[in-house]
């Protein structure tokens, strides 16, 4: 893998790799561009399939983003995945995919009308978050984790802009937000208001709400511009 082969590298190659980073970075921020906004970043399990609650749930989520005017942007792949960008179009949405390459490959899933499939993880990130006013994540492994984290992280250090971070399904991640609370909060590792950056359900429509009514509170909290003068 790409991202391996600079972390080992010792063959003076690393500029050109740099230059490569660089190519990509251009080109998801030209992929970004395409994109109509507001936007949401949905994650996942890519193991789950059609009929997995999960999968349902993701679908159903996306679909009412859809519907409320928010673009859904995924990993691209199957699973969670998918069924995110399945929705979203089912919705008439538009359906995102930012795909990473793997040893075990995964391809684009056929439910995505913008594309893009990344060789670095660290670029694929950022082009989640660039466009995203919020983060819905469902059940997931250590890709879903990483994201998560990921993005309190950035929100808590103030390098983006503070918004919802939903986790769906209480009963998952109960026992994650008992150990945030019961060790991280109370070993004073992270403060209260940190905390306070998780948003729990298992209802899609209270995921939707709780991302657009931030959105809202955001777009009628934001200053006016200013209005041109009159043309001499």
């Amino acid at each position: 893998m790409e991202d391996r082969r600079i972390l080992e590298s010792e063959d003076g190659a690393d500029r050109l790799r740099v230059r490569h980073i660089s190519e990509e970075f251009t080109k998801g921020f030209e992929a970004v561009a395409k994109i109509p906004t507001p936007a949401v970043s949905i994650f996942g399990s890519a193991r789950v399939r059609e009929g997995h609650p999960t999968y349902t749930a993701a679908r159903d989520t996306a679909r009412l983003f859809a519907q409320a005017g928010f673009s859904v942007i995924t990993g691209g792949g199957p699973g969670a995945m998918e069924a995110a960008n399945r929705g979203a179009q089912e919705g008439g949405g538009v359906s995102v995919g930012f795909n990473i390459e793997l040893p075990m490959e995964q391809g684009v899933n056929r439910f995505c009308d913008i594309a893009m499939t990344f060789r670095h993880f660290y670029a694929r990130k950022v082009m989640f978050v660039k466009p995203a006013e919020g983060f819905v994540i469902f059940p997931g492994g250590f890709g879903t984790l990483d994201e998560l984290f990921e993005a309190l992280t950035l929100i808590q250090t103030g390098k983006i802009a503070d918004f919802p971070v939903v986790l769906f399904g209480r009963a998952y991640w109960a026992d994650l937000v008992a150990w945030i609370e019961g060790r991280l909060l109370a070993d004073g590792m992270i403060s209260p208001e940190d905390e306070d950056l998780l948003f729990l359900t298992d209802e899609p429509a209270e995921a939707v709400a709780t991302v657009v009514t931030c959105y809202e509170r955001r777009c009628a909290a934001a200053p006016a511009a200013p209005a041109k003068a009159d043309a001499q």
